[in-house]
């Protein structure tokens, strides 16, 4: 006979109040996915180049044509609240103080990953697109690859394409700029 816990899903109000009364200490890695509390794995030295990688060439090639956060929360509905790598976002004078970026405030999300891959592609990518995220990349470092997913539906992207190394590839809300695969890999 299998045993079935009872869990108790928090909402995004729930999950920031814990925060800000100190119940989850001001940076511990945690995101809240589907309304439950999920410990984030730590940062390896891979992730972290990858992820200081992309900041720099996002900020090289972007400007002040989009915001730039890296790993901080996206509210994506009343029980989800991840920390993708990074969030290109729409420029807003009050840089997002009034609220966390919700969905129609991306232009694209990035998750960088070596431990996490599988994770990131079963739990965080079918989250992002049953958001509407209109364009999310994963970075996997292991098989030295970026997967582009485009066209969410609530059951899916339509579009997945893969980019290895020597290829091109651009921001769908900036057709131009071009990046090459190189430049996010290293």
């Amino acid at each position: 006979m299998s045993v079935q816990l009872l869990r108790r899903k928090f909402t995004v109000e729930q999950y920031q109040k814990m925060v800000e009364s100190g119940i989850i200490a001001e940076g511990e890695r945690v995101e809240l996915i589907r309304g439950e509390i999920i410990e984030m794995t730590p940062i390896g030295r891979r992730h972290a180049a990858g992820v200081n990688r992309l900041v720099r060439l996002f900020t090289q090639l972007l400007g002040d044509r989009a915001i730039l956060s890296p790993q901080n929360p996206v509210e994506l509905d009343d029980n989800s609240e991840p920390q993708p790598d990074i969030a290109l976002l729409h420029p807003r004078p009050d840089f997002y103080e009034a609220g966390h970026p919700q969905p129609q405030d991306i232009f694209l999300l990035v998750e960088v990953a070596d431990s996490t891959v599988e994770t990131d592609r079963e739990v965080k990518i079918p989250l992002y697109a049953e958001q509407s995220i209109v364009e999310v990349w994963l970075v996997d470092i292991n098989a030295q690859c970026v997967e582009v997913y485009r066209n969410p539906t609530p059951t899916g992207y339509q579009s997945i394409q893969k980019f290895q190394r020597g290829q091109n590839l651009a921001i769908q809300a900036f057709p131009d700029i071009n990046i090459t695969i190189d430049q996010i890999l290293g």
